[in-house]
């Protein structure tokens, strides 16, 4: 009689454990569809705006016999660069070396049956490239002209920014936000589904402006007019990506 109740208390106990594990297989299922009932859109936003600063990089080149005559030659020149921008309200903060080498300069001569011969080395090459800040569009085309005059005689590159980007930025996420959510609505009312609460939002870096201009490569003498310039518009872009339950 006591092995009777003992094996009706197991029988019990197994029935109850197969209640719980399909309850729980159940409740898995369950929440397995909650975890799928989900719409993932893509939203973009763009804010635009007149720049107010421009990015641009001058380099002075210099050769010579020795490395010594190459780099006094250049540092002459650079230095009455440097000077002459701050003289003319360019800020120190404003000035920046991104560039400076010493390479030497090599011949690569043949013989009379064209086989080459070792090279010969004709001299040196000083580089020193200097980026500056303009922050008076107004006066790009007359920094540039008076680098030149004194000395550069390479680059040229230009790029027009803006100073304080952040408030374009968060102008562009909230409209990208905004885009997401109209195109669930559309999505969710063409499928005739309801459209939930946010679940997760996530951001792709913002894209930076391109430069709208590059200048071409500087000559070494250019008149005395100033280099004409078109600062034109900056476009800010962001992308987020918006996943949104749907109500069941």
């Amino acid at each position: 009689m006591r092995l009777r109740k003992t094996a009706d208390f197991a029988a019990i106990a197994l029935l109850g454990l197969s209640f719980l594990a399909a309850a729980g297989v159940a409740r898995a299922e369950d929440n397995q569809q909650r975890r799928e009932a989900t719409i993932v859109v893509s939203g973009e936003g763009e804010a635009k705006a007149v720049p107010d600063m421009a990015l641009i990089t001058l380099s002075v080149v210099r050769q010579a016999k020795t490395a010594r005559e190459a780099l006094d030659d250049n540092n002459k020149a650079m230095g009455d660069v440097l000077a002459a921008l701050k003289q003319s309200g360019i800020a120190d903060r404003d000035l920046q070396t991104s560039g400076f080498g010493i390479m030497p300069q090599f011949n690569y001569p043949t013989d009379t049956g064209g086989r080459a011969l070792p090279p010969e080395l004709i001299g040196y090459q000083a580089t020193n490239t200097l980026t500056v800040r303009v922050r008076d569009l107004t006066r790009l085309g007359a920094v540039i002209d008076q680098a030149v005059t004194l000395g550069v005689n390479q680059g040229g590159d230009v790029a027009f920014t803006n100073d304080k980007p952040q408030p374009l930025v968060t102008e562009a996420r909230k409209a990208a936000v905004a885009d997401a959510l109209d195109k669930a609505k559309v999505l969710t009312e063409a499928a005739g589904v309801k459209l939930g609460r946010i679940v997760e939002i996530s951001e792709s870096m913002p894209r930076a402006p391109q430069p709208l201009y590059r200048a071409a490569a500087m000559a070494k003498e250019m008149s005395d007019a100033s280099v004409p310039m078109a600062a034109g518009e900056n476009s800010y872009s962001v992308t987020v990506n918006v996943t949104f339950a749907l109500e069941q």
